[in-house]
């Protein structure tokens, strides 16, 4: 595995790189309040088979994190960014492995480009209200008013006992759950102003419920082929958002793997296997098939 940084738009964007540039390519886009640190352990098990790319958006991880008086946080925007470090790195056709936030991002970079995608995994992420767990409850009151209090109340979502919560809870075997993975991202979401760029996402994210009657024709329509790799005892997104992603679908599978929302915590080997026989099932001429 590689570690890079691209200037896109004027900011630093970090980014893992791993495998060969001939093979077909996955992207791999995470979800809050991680970075592509998420994907350190599937990286590698994806590598022979795949080019993988796995970015950090503004704000996260490595990557530039400009103020919000300086670029506004929407996830339009950090959906163009790594739309243009896709661009930049000279990649036509991709899979989009999407999470959690990576689901708004990566279904806009689709529309935008619908015959470049050669598929979707899905991890826990969701185009339906019905999709949207308890959390969200501090999200929709701050959509229907943002004030001083529905701010502090979102502000429960940045500290470090929900982002341990995110990792620990519906885990099959928590004592297996390595306390690095939440540790580092709270040491992100903790830098001086890093708050408000959560906060502006989080009341950005009312135009991502807007959006899914879109994102549903988009798959009606364009017919992605979809592996959905779901954490069954999530709390944040609930089963009924999977099932309904899949109901738009001719070509899907839908798969429940023991653990929460940080699923590839326990289940990346799993998760990259299934990777490999879906895609390699869908697309039998590629070097999918091979692996």
């Amino acid at each position: 595995m590689q570690y890079k940084t691209m200037n896109v738009d004027g900011l630093s964007i970090f980014y893992r790189e791993a495998g060969c540039p001939s093979n077909p390519t996955i992207i791999l886009l995470h979800g809050f309040p991680s970075s592509s640190h998420m994907f350190r352990e599937l990286i590698p098990l994806l590598s022979d088979c795949y080019y993988v790319i796995a970015p950090d958006y503004p704000g996260y991880g490595y990557s530039s994190m400009p103020s919000t008086t300086e670029y506004i946080y929407s996830f339009e925007n950090l959906s163009l960014i790594v739309e243009k470090l896709i661009n930049q790195l000279g990649i036509s056709m991709f899979i989009l492995y999407v999470h959690d936030y990576g689901g708004p991002i990566g279904l806009r970079i689709a529309i935008r480009n619908p015959n470049r995608i050669l598929g979707f995994v899905i991890q826990n992420a969701v185009a339906s209200v019905e999709g949207l767990g308890e959390p969200f409850d501090l999200f929709k009151a701050l959509w229907l008013q943002r004030n001083s209090a529905t701010e502090s109340a979102f502000a429960e979502l940045v500290t470090f006992d929900f982002t341990k919560k995110q990792y620990l809870y519906g885990a099959c075997q928590p004592y297996s759950i390595n306390p690095d993975a939440y540790i580092f991202d709270q040491l992100f979401l903790d830098r001086p102003g890093n708050n408000n760029i959560q906060l502006e996402l989080g009341y950005d994210y009312r135009n991502n419920v807007d959006q899914y009657p879109l994102w549903q024709q988009y798959l009606r329509t364009y017919q992605p082929p979809v592996l959905i790799t779901w954490g069954k005892n999530d709390f944040i997104f609930t089963i009924q958002g999977a099932i309904d992603i899949a109901s738009q679908l001719n070509c899907v599978e839908i798969y429940w793997l023991c653990g929460g929302h940080f699923v590839l915590e326990e289940q990346s080997v799993q998760v990259s296997l299934l990777i490999k026989n879906f895609f390699g099932r869908v697309y039998p001429e590629m070097p999918w098939y091979q692996c």
